[in-house]
């Protein structure tokens, strides 16, 4: 059966996996602390597909309060498993993430997407984003 739900911590070791398709790899040690850090904030939520009863994909979202621009909300990750692509499970994981902002008044969804993953600006595209910007991202670790 196909179902949109809340990702639980059970489903740590499938999420980890598609950490790593994503091109992020993690250990499902981590992906339980990072999932306590979003769990404690209700700005934050994170829902799994689950497709005859496999994680197959997992879309991260978040509220985002600016002094710059209202409040939007914005995907912080999506990934669908290779074996599960092209089923329309991204698209209905997109809804999902858009009914929770909705539902908190939020009507903007934005997502950042690296500039060389063109397959997934495609699936953007279909879905109804417009690119409004390119960006250079800058980190500083550690001191």
């Amino acid at each position: 059966m196909s179902e949109i739900r809340e990702l639980r911590f059970a489903d740590t070791a499938a999420v980890a996996n598609l950490c790593g398709q994503l091109g992020y790899p993690a250990t499902p040690e981590q992906v339980v602390r990072r999932l306590s850090r979003l769990l404690a904030e209700p700005s934050h939520a994170a829902f799994v597909a689950v497709e005859e009863g496999e994680v197959a994909g997992w879309l991260h979202v978040f509220l985002a309060p600016n002094l710059e621009s209202d409040l939007f909300a914005e995907i912080g990750g999506l990934v669908v498993a290779d074996a599960w692509r092209s089923r329309r499970i991204g698209a209905r994981l997109v809804a999902h993430a858009r009914a929770w902002a909705a539902e908190r008044g939020v009507t903007t969804l934005r997502v950042r997407s690296r500039t060389e993953r063109e397959a997934a600006h495609r699936f953007y595209r279909r879905e109804g984003f417009v690119e409004a910007k390119r960006q250079a991202v800058f980190v500083r670790e550690g001191e």
